[in-house]
C-alpha cells in the first residue's frame, strides 16, 4: 500500500508462503511498477522470517530502503492493517472461496474497487486513483 495515496497493490495469493515465494512477489511488484519504482524510497515490512535479507536486497537494487516494523506493534502500520480488516469484512468473509485462483480474482477485484471507487475518509473522501504525489512510500 502506498501510504500517502492509500493505493493498494495486490501481488499474489498462496496458502503456504515461503521465502522464495515472497522474493518472487517482490520482483514481480518492481517489474509491474516499471519506471515508477524510482519514485519510491522506502518499504515498511513486518518481521516475518519469510522476509529475508534477499527480499530486502530486491528492493535495495532499486534504491528502496526496507524498514522493519517494531516487534509486536500492529499499530505501526495502521493503513495496511485497516485495509486487511476492510478486505476481510467487506470481501472474503462474505464469499465462499473455492481455490487460490478464485481468491486471487476476488482480492484483485476488491483492490480495484478500493483504489477506484471506495471513498477514504482520511483523504477527504477522495479515492486513491485521484490522488497524485511526488514522493510516495509503500
Amino acid at each position: 500500500m502506498e501510504v500517502r495515496t492509500r493505493t493498494v497493490h495486490m501481488l499474489g495469493v498462496t496458502a503456504h508462503p515461503t521465502a522464495a515465494w515472497a522474493i518472487q512477489q517482490a520482483r514481480q511488484f518492481l517489474w509491474q511498477l516499471g519506471d515508477r519504482a524510482a519514485e519510491f524510497t522506502h518499504i515498511i515490512r513486518d518481521r516475518d522470517a519469510k522476509l529475508t535479507a534477499t527480499f530486502d536486497a530486491v528492493f535495495a537494487s532499486e534504491d528502496i530502503t526496507a524498514a522493519k516494523a517494531l516487534p509486536r506493534s500492529p499499530n505501526c502500520n495502521p493503513h495496511a492493517e485497516r485495509f486487511i480488516r476492510s478486505a476481510r469484512e467487506e470481501c472474503t468473509d462474505r464469499v465462499l472461496l473455492f481455490n487460490r485462483g478464485h481468491a486471487e480474482k476476488i482480492l484483485h477485484d476488491y483492490a480495484h474497487h478500493f483504489n477506484s471507487h471506495r471513498p477514504h475518509h482520511g483523504l477527504t473522501n477522495s479515492r486513491p486513483a485521484t490522488i497524485r504525489t511526488s514522493s510516495p512510500c509503500l
